[in-house]
């Protein structure tokens, strides 16, 4: 699985869809609940296909992550 940043991000393709992982280390309890999954370090968004893909909102969230985030190298 190939991972970004120091390991704060991360992009795996399954069967059905797409993960993008994010570090949630340093994030608070709002900024987590933006994210799907149940990790303790990391959480996730899905991209089921082209059209779930909102730029604009993948943006900002690599934006926060890289801004707060800690994560050391996976």
């Amino acid at each position: 699985m190939p991972t970004f940043a120091g390991g704060k991000f991360y992009i795996v393709a399954l069967k059905n869809h797409v993960n993008v992982g994010f570090s949630i280390t340093g994030l608070n309890e709002d900024e987590i609940k933006l994210f799907e999954g149940t990790g303790k370090t990391m959480r996730h968004i899905k991209i089921r296909s082209l059209k779930d893909v909102n730029e604009k909102k993948l943006v900002e969230l690599i934006e926060l992550v890289n801004k707060k985030a800690t994560c050391t190298e996976c």
